[in-house]
């Protein structure tokens, strides 16, 4: 089987990476079209995925360029003639339909990251009727595969199977490295939140970045009003150029909390502090699972807010907390119960870490995309063999 993927970083989205180098080993012959120039684009050649440098997701604001990004790609699509074409991105979707046509004879699959843009009316709709007979959908939660079959999408056209990690990468205990370096005896709790840092969207009338770093700063404060012995750390920095950004939200943490609050910036020993941390918070406006898996695979307690695929993992009384978003007060009280009750918290995650591991080993997830793959090449060509017959 050949199966073409479309990827619009060769920065990020290593979950897709993850993927593809299982597939590899699974005998699928994959290609990916990314483009040049990022740190990944040696690591997919060395998971034997070949290939294609070309960025392919749409560039909405410069339609002019549409007309030279369709020829391209339909080059590439007519030179490789994939069994299969997935995409893991709203943007690199529009171009493979858009370029292609509704009714190209090529299976194309979305496999949707995230649900922003399902949360919008005309995004919704743009994406969803955009499709065409060959399109199918595999969502990373179950609020996306259930918003695509409220939009009318049948039952057998979307599937789910969420975005693995690599597990023997992630459960590791804690390290000691992150109190040592912020000088924090035992007795003060570090309430943690990883995340890139996303300035606000204003076409989306967004006021706060969409990981709610704001909201996670305003809690702190709430929390240090009750004279509760924390520390807030802030790991991740500016994602794709949002640098002011990040400049604004320190400023913002250092107003409202002085020195109890750490920016640590982009690490990349992320698996090994995270274990330091007394609860992980994640506070997004919108997410899909996010870092919810994670922290609860470092058997971490997890508060997250009731959106999205978060709900998917933390299960409130069973595994975590859930709180509404852009609600600091509710977000600082549940930070005071995970820190005045830490027998039951440490108790939720354990259950977390057993939960998170069933669900995000990417060896699994990559496993029922084959699996997809083939159900979807079998549902097309029985269509096909009726439609043959009825002629």
């Amino acid at each position: 089987m050949k199966v073409l993927h479309l990827v619009k970083t060769s920065v990020g989205a290593v979950w897709a990476l993850r993927q593809m180098r299982e597939l590899v080993t699974r005998g699928v012959e994959v290609h990916v079209a990314v483009p040049p120039g990022g740190p990944l684009m040696e690591a997919y050649e060395s998971a034997g995925v070949v290939v294609h440098p070309m960025q392919t997701a749409l560039p909405v604001k410069k339609p002019w360029l549409w007309p030279r990004l369709f020829d391209s790609f339909r080059g590439l699509v007519d030179d490789l003639r994939p069994q299969v074409i997935h995409s893991h991105f709203v943007g690199t979707t529009l171009t493979m339909r858009l370029a292609l046509g509704r009714n190209h004879d090529i299976p194309r699959v979305f496999q949707v990251p995230g649900p922003l843009h399902l949360e919008h009316y005309a995004f919704r709709h743009a994406e969803f009727r955009s499709a065409g007979p060959a399109d199918r959908w595999i969502a990373s939660c179950r609020w996306t595969r259930d918003c695509y079959r409220r939009l009318g999408a049948d039952e057998e056209r979307v599937f789910l199977s969420y975005y693995g990690t690599e597990l023997q990468k992630i459960d590791r205990p804690a390290s000691g490295i992150l109190r040592r370096e912020l000088k924090v005896d035992a007795g003060t709790k570090l309430v943690g939140m990883v995340a890139y840092m996303y300035p606000p969207k204003r076409f989306l009338a967004q006021r706060r970045g969409i990981k709610g770093h704001e909201d996670f700063i305003d809690a702190l404060q709430i929390c240090m009003a009750r004279q509760m012995p924390i520390r807030g750390v802030v790991i991740g920095g500016a994602w794709n150029g949002a640098e002011s950004y990040e400049k604004r939200l320190r400023a913002y943490g250092q107003k409202r909390l002085g020195d109890n609050v750490h920016f640590l910036g982009t690490r990349h020993d992320v698996h090994d502090i995270y274990g330091d941390l007394d609860v992980a918070v994640h506070p997004s406006h919108s997410e899909n699972v996010g870092g919810a898996g994670e922290s609860l695979i470092h058997a971490l307690p997890t508060i997250a807010t009731d959106i999205g695929g978060f709900p998917d993992v933390v299960r409130p009384g069973e595994t975590g907390w859930l709180v509404p978003p852009k609600q600091p007060s509710k977000l600082a009280d549940a930070i005071t119960q995970v820190l005045e009750n830490p027998l039951e918290a440490k108790q939720m995650a354990f259950a977390g870490r057993d939960l998170a591991r069933r669900l995000f080993d990417y060896r699994n997830s990559a496993a029922e995309v084959h699996d997809i793959y083939f159900r979807i090449l079998g549902d097309l060509c029985n269509l096909s063999r009726g439609l043959r017959q009825s002629a």
